[in-house]
């Protein structure tokens, strides 16, 4: 019976960096041309298409800083020798050079190493371009995708299971998205290698979710430990859920890797790498020490907060002056509530930390209803405003306004007053409803329900 221990896993992850520009031109990065609708080949020139004569630019400074980010997240080890760009070659219909771009390679220098992120070693990171987009059944090609910059990330096979694979990767895409270096909505693409009781190792390429990654881990394993193993190259088909052959696996000497003459050799000082370093934001588990441990948050609300950067220092800004157990389900559930709603990020919206701080603390001063501040709330979309400033319209009704609004709402709605009085609870309900519906939402919810069974008694 084989143990986990015996089940040798490695990921080679391939995630999009979020560039305005491609790696070597200076190109529009379109990164899912497909889901928005883009027309092929609209963003494209000589040297993302590989046209004879063209050579590439400089390469990105932003997708450099941003690759540096990530190995900084993942505590790896900046390189300060001299990193050069290689030429990979393979002959493929979705390379127009005939080559890649890249910094690995049989002796290369990878950008960082040595790295090691929730007890995972990671071997090495490096950058490199994009392929263009290949669609075998057409033989139709895209370029939008070619040049694109691509970071890759080698981890050493210390995963053991598929499980481990999963919650693993999930860490990973949510302490990368605190930096906003990688294109979440672009998806994530892996090559899984897998081996058993030290025998070969099989890669699996290109698979390209989280869900898919998982299946293909567990097909081969069932299926390694059946069948004769070889070292190859494998794909995952979605429809079957099985592994297929594809070829024997590529040595590297299979790539011919030779340094580009037309790129320059980087050199990345210690200074910039410091600089860059000071940059970088708490990680979401040191996030989700301090709202434990700090602020006495409970562990499923502080993972609720930590799951995105913007919502869990707005929360931070907003219990500077407001309780913080007042303030969790404000934001845990109502502003995540608007959110989600108007299918917005917290980014893509304009909501002034002040602002919901003024709106928490007239609610909680009982200057202003619950329910009228969650109608606020929602008018905090795109933009929010000062709720001080339009205090009179929506500062609570005093007890003699709500009184004659219960008694207009009692008299209006005689067949509710009778199945109430006649012990059907849900009429009260309707006419509380029909009071805050008056009251523009601006009557207390305990003092109208106690004024409704006095006046209805009487």
């Amino acid at each position: 019976m084989t143990k986990e221990s015996d089940i040798k896993i490695g990921l080679e992850i391939h995630s999009y960096l979020i560039t305005e520009e491609k790696l070597f031109c200076n190109c529009k990065a379109i990164r899912h041309s497909a889901k928005e609708g883009i027309k092929p080949n609209s963003f494209i020139c000589p040297i993302c298409c590989g046209m004879p004569g063209s050579k590439p630019m400089l390469p990105n400074k932003e997708a450099i800083k941003k690759a540096i980010q990530i190995a900084l997240m993942l505590n790896c080890k900046i390189q300060d020798q001299k990193i050069i760009w290689q030429r990979k070659h393979y002959d493929w219909p979705d390379l127009p050079k005939g080559y890649q771009i890249t910094q690995s390679g049989s002796y290369s220098i990878p950008l960082a190493e040595n790295g090691e992120f929730e007890n995972i070693r990671i071997r090495e990171l490096h950058l490199e371009e994009d392929p263009a987009a290949w669609n075998p059944e057409t033989g139709n090609i895209d370029y939008n995708r070619s040049g694109l910059a691509l970071v890759e990330i080698v981890t050493e096979p210390d995963f053991s299971s598929s499980e481990q694979v999963v919650l693993w990767l999930k860490n990973f895409l949510l302490t990368l998205s605190y930096i906003k270096a990688i294109d979440k909505n672009a998806g994530i693409k892996a090559d899984v290698n897998i081996s058993m009781n030290g025998g070969e190792r099989v890669e699996i390429k290109n698979i390209s979710s989280i869900e898919n990654i998982k299946k293909a881990i567990e097909y081969e394993i069932i299926r390694q430990k059946k069948e004769k193993v070889i070292r190859e190259t494998r794909r995952f088909d979605e429809i079957t859920g099985k592994t297929i052959s594809m070829r024997t696996k590529e040595q590297a000497e299979d790539y011919r890797f030779i340094p580009d003459p037309d790129l320059p050799i980087i050199k990345i000082s210690k200074e910039e790498v410091e600089n860059i370093k000071k940059t970088l934001p708490e990680t979401p588990k040191e996030k989700l020490n301090k709202l434990i441990q700090k602020y006495k948050i409970d562990k499923k609300n502080s993972e609720i907060l930590t799951k995105n950067l913007e919502i869990v220092e707005f929360f931070e800004k907003v219990i500077e002056e407001v309780d913080g157990k007042f303030a969790l389900p404000w934001i845990t559930i109502e502003l995540l509530r608007i959110l989600n709603y108007n299918k917005k990020t917290l980014d893509e919206v304009n909501i002034n930390p002040k602002h919901f701080i003024e709106l928490l603390q007239l609610v909680k001063n009982k200057e202003i209803t619950e329910l009228k501040a969650k109608q606020i709330l929602n008018e905090f979309i795109p933009n929010s405003y000062s709720v001080k400033s339009k205090l009179n319209k929506f500062q609570k009704i005093n007890n003699e306004e709500l009184e004659e609004i219960c008694r207009e709402v009692i008299k209006e709605n005689k067949k509710a007053v009778d199945d109430y009085k006649s012990g059907e609870e849900k009429a009260l309900s309707f006419l509380i409803g029909k009071v805050m519906e008056k009251s523009q939402r601006r009557a207390d919810f305990k003092l109208t329900k106690l004024i409704l069974e006095k006046l209805i008694r009487s």
